[in-house]
């Protein structure tokens, strides 16, 4: 005996086995009881109750039931709890206060804001509501996996199929071992506008993913202060976002009176009251003479009645600071991705949502295309029966048994068993000539069909236009404006505010150093001056670009390989006005090989708004500008390129422009912009102009009229001419001379659309830097040389062209007035 004992025990420490099954306890809370699952939003008590009334056929159309009845059905087949917290989580999703948008539609009390409780569930009755259909929509058609319930006799969905991101929309909350987790609710719009968004580019970050998702969307509306916290949640998956009532201040008699109209969040309307007169009572707020609750089915109104003698505002203050007039949110964005507890940022969210819908598409994909095929195959069956009918009628009525004529149909006409079965089971009317085309229709059909789901299945992109256009059927039919306002914090400073809206010079050298300066470094000097050191560079490196943009503008790069990345102009350092800059791969993740050949400051990205290309080969593409609104970290192909071919000029047009480009040897063209049909961001082109042989297009700019052409060559001559001695052509033609071009001069290295109101900046491959007046540079005719606009040493020459619009109130700084007036005395300005 003992013996047979020992045989069934065995030692076994103590604090293993404490460890181990509290472990085991702890997963099964978080999995099976307090954590949503990324893909549905929903704990298992969520989804097995929106489950079992869809299994009941409560859908919206349909009487409401008892809400006993449902609690039993949940309990009794799929989750082994007590009855009270089933109806309390179905409550929960009934309540218009809690859920952003509602999955259960109750009947009866349900409770209020007030924290009044539900009746008990023998009184009230419910049923699903119409988004909760597309939770559960195709959940029939093999979308998701079932799993044996707790007693293995009845089958239960692992998760919904989920037609929009109910995890971000609903929201959820939940207390897990160790863990916890609080995900705001949010605007159903919003939400699935970021979806797309993250759908057309996979690379979208969190915080452009802000520019579609504003920040939460309380059911109770109110307002939330600041972005900061926002932003810390939906980059980190943690943060705390600032809830305030939202109030205003009313003139009675003489007297003022707060009226709070929305609260925050989860806060109780009946005991926010009762802190405010506990708070009068103890005197710790002063000021206040009555206080009443005037909220009806229209709407919320608390009343708050104030002394002649106290100023409302600070009233109002006191109460944010003491009463949940004012609350925290803490957001703790955790769910279960592949069954275990993971820390989510805004994009991981949907990113998993989206993959799960991909998941769903294939399915149902598959699951319509067995459906298709196996019909298909039958009605095949049928079509040979009635093509052989006299045959097939003989066959079966010489046939002493059913099995005997299926037998014999298999082995006639070669079909398999469900075929020759459903030619056995086919209706007598079927023989009619209409009968015969309506079969004939549907294989048709099913053909036409099968050959689409096997078209989705070969390609993820169809699968992805899918399920974005369900989710914009969705947003049709549910989504709604926003409740919560998004207001500036009281001490939130953000990163663009810190910034002052000012004009700066950006300048990018050929070995890609890049500094921004206030536009009045520079101080004008008369045509032919030396000018200043605009930028210290190395001896094998020169200025490249150099333009005027504002500091809050969108900085669009355009690379020589036909790419675009993009930054605001506050991003790029503020250094020195010798300082040779900063490496622009540390900003921007070009490649090697690739420089930047134009850039566009935009201040933002309108519809009706173009980008017109240019390339060393003349080829030139009009692209709209919203295009490249959402550009990713790595850059966006802006411009499909030939093999020989460099970008060289980008501008910003409204599509209804005229062009004008010019070449290395002299010649240029100028045409309408309409000419150029818009195409897609990666469509090539068309000819812009017709080149010489060993000719390059240096330059290309938008017409201007009454403006001037300026031309500037590599040895520091330039000229004004007329836009009217350029005629407009047809796009694609050789064009007209512009400039002579001799050995004198050098080859043109820039032409620019110009008139008297700005001024020009030209800077050497050295370095040197002059900005002049346009009014004093000579206007000429299109066959002359041009004169001298800067003085250029041997071994220098001219490297960019910029114009700059004249500041009557700018001021030089009294280092670069200094030095300017050192240089001009060592040589003397003028020709």
């Amino acid at each position: 005996m003992a013996e047979e004992q020992s045989s069934q025990t065995r030692d076994r420490d103590i604090g293993v086995e404490m460890r181990e099954s509290f472990m085991d306890y702890a997963m099964s809370i978080i999995v099976s009881r307090a954590l949503p699952d990324v893909r549905d939003g929903l704990k298992p008590v969520h989804r097995r109750i929106l489950y079992a009334m869809s299994e009941l056929g409560m859908s919206p159309d349909k009487p409401y039931k008892k809400s006993a009845r449902i609690v039993g059905e949940v309990i009794g087949k799929y989750h082994p709890h007590g009855d009270s917290a089933v109806y309390e989580s179905m409550v929960r999703m009934a309540q218009d206060f809690s859920l952003r948008y509602m999955l259960v539609d109750g009947h009866g009390n349900f409770g209020s804001v007030d924290g009044d409780m539900a009746a008990a569930m023998r009184y009230t009755e419910a049923r699903l509501s119409k988004i909760a259909m597309e939770m559960l929509r195709d959940i029939n058609k093999d979308t998701i996996d079932f799993v044996p319930n707790y007693d293995g006799e009845e089958q239960e969905p692992v998760v919904l199929p989920a037609r929009y991101p109910n995890l971000l929309v609903n929201g959820i909350s939940g207390i897990a071992v160790g863990m916890a987790t609080n995900i705001p609710p949010h605007n159903l719009v919003e939400i699935i506008d970021g979806t797309q968004a993250l759908i057309d580019n996979p690379d979208i970050t969190a915080i452009e993913l802000m520019e579609y998702i504003q920040g939460p969307d309380f059911p109770t509306a109110g307002i939330v202060m600041g972005r900061e916290g926002i932003r810390q949640a939906y980059m980190t998956g943690r943060g705390s976002v600032t809830m305030r009532s939202r109030t205003n201040i009313e003139e009675n008699g003489g007297k003022a009176r707060i009226i709070v109209t929305e609260l925050p969040y989860q806060v109780n309307k009946a005991r926010l009251v009762e802190k405010i007169a506990e708070l009068v009572r103890e005197k710790k707020i002063d000021g206040i003479t009555d206080l009443r609750d005037e909220s009806d089915r229209t709407g919320m109104r608390v009343v708050i009645e104030l002394r002649r003698d106290v100023n409302p505002n600070i009233v109002l203050n006191n109460l944010f600071k003491h009463t949940q007039m004012q609350s925290n949110f803490g957001i703790n964005m955790i769910a279960l991705v592949n069954g275990e507890p993971k820390i989510l940022n805004l994009k991981d969210a949907l990113y998993h949502y989206l993959q799960h819908q991909i998941e769903v598409i294939r399915r149902r994909t598959e699951f319509e295309l067995r459906k298709a095929r196996a019909r298909a195959h039958i009605l095949e069956g049928l079509r040979i029966a009635l093509d052989h009918l006299d045959e097939v009628i003989a066959l079966i009525r010489a046939s002493q048994t059913a099995d005997e004529a299926r037998e014999g149909l298999i082995e006639r006409f070669a079909l398999s068993s469900e075929q020759a079965q459903a030619i056995l089971d086919m209706r007598l009317q079927r023989l009619t000539g209409l009968e015969r085309d309506k079969i004939e229709a549907e294989y048709a059909e099913l053909l036409r069909k099968i050959a689409e789901y096997e078209a989705i299945l070969a390609d993820e992109r169809l699968v992805l236009q899918i399920i974005s256009d369900e989710l914009n059927e969705v947003k049709e039919r549910f989504g709604d404006e926003r409740r919560t306002e998004i207001a500036a914090g009281e001490n939130e400073i953000l990163d663009e505010d810190l910034i002052p809206q000012e004009d700066v010079i950006i300048s990018i050298t050929h070995s890609g150093y890049i500094k921004r300066l206030p536009v009045t470094t520079y101080r004008s000097q008369k045509r032919g001056g030396r000018g200043v050191v605009g930028m210290d560079t190395k001896d094998d490196d020169f200025v490249e670009h150099l333009f005027v943009s504002n500091t809050h503008q969108f900085l669009l790069f355009f690379t020589n390989k036909g790419k675009v990345y993009r930054l605001k102009a506050y991003e790029i350092p503020d250094l020195s006005r010798t300082a040779r800059g900063t490496p622009i791969i540390n900003l921007i993740q070009i490649e090697q090989g690739e420089t930047i050949n134009a850039v566009i400051p935009v201040q933002s990205f309108e519809d009706d708004q173009y980008l017109f290309f240019a390339t060393r080969q003349g080829i030139v593409k009009k692209t709209p500008l919203e295009d490249y609104s959402n550009i990713r970290k790595v850059g966006l192909i802006a411009i499909s390129l030939r093999e020989d071919d460099d970008l060289i000029s980008v501008k910003l047009t409204d599509g209804k422009q005229e062009i004008i480009m010019g070449t290395a040897q002299g010649m240029s063209i100028r045409y309408s912009e309409s000419d150029v049909r818009p195409m897609g961001r990666s469509a090539t082109g068309v000819k812009g102009i017709q080149l010489d042989e060993g000719d390059i297009v240096i330059d290309m700019d938008v017409v201007s009229p009454e403006n001037d052409v300026l031309i500037v060559t590599s040895k520091g001559y330039g000229k004004r001419t007329p836009i009217l001695e350029y005629r407009s052509q047809t796009r694609g033609g050789k064009g007209i001379k512009t400039l002579n071009v001799t050995d004198r001069n050098g080859p043109i290295v820039g032409l620019k659309v110009v008139n008297n109101e700005e001024d020009l900046m030209i800077m050497t491959s050295s370095g040197t830097l002059i900005r002049t007046s346009m009014a004093g540079i000579s206007t000429m005719g299109r066959n002359t040389q041009g004169v001298k606009l800067i003085n250029i040493r041997d071994e220098d020459a001219v490297a960019t062209v910029s114009r700059v619009d004249r500041n009557e109130e700018s001021e030089v700084s009294e280092s670069a007035e200094l030095e300017s007036e050192e240089n001009s005395n060592e040589t003397p300005s003028g020709e």
